[in-house]
């Protein structure tokens, strides 16, 4: 596995594209998947970047597996990414559709940010999305199958959270973002009101300004896995500015020290509680 990040720290290579954090005890049959936090990136894929600024991963959903790392202990299954999402987009359909037809889009390898930058000296090539695409995207979502499957064959059915964040800075994709919280279950398609209801309703009684399915609408994930069998998702979106200072360098280590860190960790928890509880009186 990967060493945790930190500034002026050079990782080493993980043994895998993914990392599964099991609870001793699942209370309920709820999965969530992080699929944009990984920040590492191969050397020889690291020296194709056009510039230094793209060495800064600047699409990465900084830190969530750390905001995250209580699920645990409240009984919760989560796997998360290893890789950075420059290396292959585990949120984007293995054939590189889109998701979003006439919008921008980053695909399954991006060539452009959300801020128009290019990203690569030379795009890769079919053959190498193809083998990116085998070495990194399907290992993780046929871990998140078997995950998702277990809890299906356990209980019958099983809910899956997709968390994300982003820089609430206008890009390609919207002006500057105004609420705290994004939620997106396809306009309904991935999974019934009562769970995008219950999240938003415990994020809106802990002060978070939450909007649903605009401009965020859940991406590859949410909308492959909520149209399963059994199976319901939900695309949670967060400003970064809820639980870091987006002005400070992202990779710096004092994030996870701050009271933003620890405030948003303590509404997560109030909101995954509700959602078990609410999960419980249903199955």
């Amino acid at each position: 596995m990967c060493d945790e990040t930190s500034a002026g720290v050079k990782e080493k290579q993980p043994v895998s594209p993914f990392i599964v954090r099991m609870p001793e005890k699942v209370q309920a049959p709820l999965v969530v998947s992080i699929p944009h936090t990984g920040t590492y990136v191969p050397s020889d894929i690291n020296d194709r970047f056009i510039s230094d600024r793209i060495r800064e991963l600047p699409m990465t959903d900084w830190h969530l597996h750390k905001l995250y790392d209580f699920l645990a202990s409240i009984g919760v299954i989560s796997i998360h990414a290893t890789y950075s999402r420059f290396v292959v987009d585990l949120n984007r359909p293995p054939d590189s559709r889109p998701l979003y037809p006439g919008r921008f889009e980053t695909g399954l390898v991006a060539t452009r940010t959300f801020y128009g930058d290019d990203i690569w000296l030379s795009s890769p090539d079919s053959a190498e999305i193809e083998q990116r695409r085998a070495l990194f995207h399907a290992p993780y979502h046929e871990k998140l199958e078997e995950l998702l499957e277990g809890q299906r064959e356990k209980f019958g059915q099983v809910f899956l959270i997709d968390a994300h964040s982003v820089s609430s800075k206008p890009s390609l994709l919207h002006g500057a973002l105004t609420d705290d919280i994004y939620l997106g279950n396809r306009d309904g398609s991935s999974c019934e009101p009562w769970l995008i209801d219950t999240v938003a309703s415990s994020m809106e009684s802990n002060y978070l300004h939450v909007a649903r399915n605009n401009p965020y609408k859940g991406g590859f994930i949410t909308e492959h896995y909520g149209s399963l069998r059994a199976t319901q998702a939900l695309q949670i979106e967060m400003c970064q500015r809820v639980y870091m200072d987006e002005e400070d360098d992202p990779r710096d280590p004092w994030i996870l020290k701050s009271p933003h860190f620890a405030t948003a960790r303590g509404r997560l928890n109030s909101m995954f509680d509700a959602v078990i509880e609410e999960i419980l009186a249903r199955i």
